[in-house]
């Protein structure tokens, strides 16, 4: 829809220009044209001209490259009317304008280069009470021009008020108004072409955006009455991005097509930089001609592009194509009608540059493709992103399933990893008390006290297992309950008293069922050795903690004395199972007498379950 619309706009613009010889219509009767006038023209550094002068020739065709002062003597009718007006269609580019030896207006200061009147149409309110009715009247126009800048005095019109003012309007819209809404409209696309470049780093916005800032320039000049820069280091600036923009459109019209070609990138910017020094050498040496060749230079690479532009829609059929070569043709045409009837033969003034409007729909055009090519590309990084948020969401499946299936291989090896050490457990130590008891019972001569006691030691080796399955869930101190459960029945039968101090005990994270068996085997394999061997009265087992936060366990007798057992298969059994917790066991002399049993365990938090002995 932007591209047809965009494309009926150019037709219109097309027929518009083709019908526009002079921008001003034939006004009504009472307004006179004023086409020649007696001038006293000081061109600097020449002879000074005197005589009848046509105004619709440039000064800067009579004296190219130079400056100087022209005095205008225009005759007006007498008045007819009280609301007399005289319309400048150009004037500058200082002035100072008298009317029967009455100063009416000064424009500028005479010789001030930092002022430009000939930017814009004046429209001047001559008073009833200075012009004379009876007779003719007396209009002194004295400017001051300076070199390559379109002074001089243009064709007036003199006429009531009421005719004269729409001519006027029309002339302020087609040259200050429009260039306004130009300027503008370039900095807003220039602005947001140059955020696209800088996030996306691609050439076409880049080439847009400088396009743009130049072009931007150009139209600046055409406003603004005071340059920003000494006169004629600005008008280089102008005439040099003037170039460039030009230049810059023929390579973007290219690059959106796709059909840049290194020998055409090459071809554009030499177009480029030879305008652009042309331009600069032609206000640095005062020669006009040379500004000249390098807006000739722009010619033909404009044909070129249109040419490639048309061969393109005439193969895609692609509507921005078509749109493009037809915008491509009125450029050519009115940077034709630019060079040759406006710059190298006359400007009345009326004749205005066509290039500046034309260039301007163009700068639409591109506009609606960087517009287009960037929501394309949102539209594709959608698809990327809704496309690359399914994989992610298959990939999740897919992990998910794996997981699943690698938790039931764990879950499974976790138990047959238990299978296992109950087994283990279970042929280690009442396996192994059963075969004991059997040979002891095939003995010829049985001491019924060590088979109950080999059977209660197998009992408990059971129980002990059992009780290791059940779930403890960090809490040590019931661990140790269950285990005085079953020590206690044992060591009362033994004759030995017990003595039970339980200390603050930490919660155990990761205490698993074979840490738990461990850690009681531990602590059963001293009682067994204490009923054993110690000859004890007392027992006592004391769990606590001290400073350093590890768990300390102690099985204390008052028997014998430790040298008994260091070396035998129990306690190499209970430093194997200390071993495998991580933790110190110590085995030494108590105060006054008997043995200690001392198991450190500096427990980590959510550390590993340990290996089997």
């Amino acid at each position: 829809m932007l591209q047809r619309l965009l494309f009926r706009s150019l037709l219109r613009l097309a027929l518009a220009l083709a019908g526009l010889g002079t921008l001003l219509p034939c006004a009504a009767e009472p307004v006179r044209e004023i086409d020649h006038a007696w001038a006293r023209l000081q061109p600097d550094g020449a002879a000074v001209v005197e005589g009848e002068r046509d105004l619709g020739r440039r000064w800067d065709l009579d004296f190219p490259g130079l400056g100087g002062r022209a005095l205008y003597r225009v005759v007006l009718p007498p008045r007819t009317r009280d609301d007399m007006a005289l319309l400048f269609s150009r004037l500058g580019n200082q002035a100072e304008i008298r009317l029967n030896g009455v100063t009416l207006r000064r424009l500028g200061v005479l010789d001030d280069p930092t002022y430009d009147a000939s930017k814009a149409p004046q429209l001047l309110q001559l008073p009833a009470a200075l012009l004379r009715a009876d007779g003719p009247n007396e209009l002194m126009i004295e400017v001051s021009i300076q070199r390559q800048r379109w002074g001089g005095l243009s064709v007036m019109h003199y006429g009531p008020e009421a005719e004269v003012r729409p001519m006027f309007d029309r002339l302020q819209d087609w040259r200050q108004t429009s260039s306004t809404v130009f300027a503008a409209s370039l900095a807003i696309m220039g602005g947001l072409a140059t955020l696209l470049w800088w996030r996306q780093r691609d050439a076409l916005y880049g080439v847009f955006a400088l396009s743009a800032w130049l072009g931007m320039v150009r139209n600046i000049d055409q406003i603004q009455p005071e340059p920003w820069l000494p006169w004629p280091v600005w008008g280089a600036l102008v005439a040099a991005s003037y170039a460039a923009h030009l230049a810059l459109i023929c390579q973007f019209t290219l690059m959106a097509l796709g059909r840049l070609t290194r020998a055409m990138t090459w071809g554009v910017w030499g177009v480029l930089g030879s305008a652009a020094l042309l331009a600069a050498a032609s206000f640095a040496w005062a020669e006009p001609l040379l500004w000249t060749l390098g807006l000739a230079a722009l010619v033909p690479l404009g044909v070129v592009t249109v040419i490639i532009v048309a061969q393109e829609a005439w193969t895609s059929r692609r509507t921005i194509a078509l749109v493009l070569a037809a915008a491509g043709v009125l450029a050519v045409v009115a940077g034709v009608h630019d060079l040759l009837w406006v710059r190298s033969v006359h400007s009345t003034g009326l004749r205005l540059t066509w290039m500046t409007h034309v260039v301007f729909c163009f700068a639409l055009i591109m506009a609606g493709l960087v517009a287009d090519r960037f929501s394309r590309s949102v539209a594709a990084l959608r698809a990327s992103s809704d496309e690359l948020a399914a994989r992610v969401r298959q990939r999740e499946a897919e992990l998910r399933s794996a997981f699943d299936a690698l938790e039931v291989q764990q879950r499974q090896r976790a138990v047959a990893e238990e299978r296992q050490r109950i087994m283990r457990e279970l042929h280690d130590g009442v396996g192994a008390h059963l075969v004991g008891l059997m040979h002891l019972v095939q003995r010829p001569q049985v001491d019924r006290g060590e088979v109950e006691q080999l059977a209660r030691t197998a009992l408990d080796d059971m129980r002990v297992a059992v009780d290791s399955l059940q779930g403890a869930e960090g809490d040590l101190t019931t661990v140790l309950a269950m285990l005085r459960h079953r020590l206690e029945p044992r060591l009362k039968a033994a004759g030995l008293s017990l003595a039970w101090e339980m200390g603050d005990l930490p919660e155990t994270d990761g205490l698993s069922p074979q840490s738990v068996l461990h850690v009681q085997r531990i602590v059963l394999e001293a009682v067994t050795n204490v009923i054993r061997h110690a000859q004890a009265h007392s027992v006592t087992i004391r769990a606590e903690t001290d400073l350093l936060g590890a768990v300390v366990l102690s099985v204390v007798d008052d028997g014998v004395g430790p040298g008994r057992a260091e070396g035998g298969l129990g306690v190499r059994n209970m430093r194997s199972r200390a071993q495998a917790l991580g933790a110190q066991l110590d085995i030494e002399p108590a105060s006054p007498a008997g043995t200690r049993v001392r198991l450190r365990w500096p427990r980590p938090a959510n550390s590993a379950a340990p290996h089997a002995p």
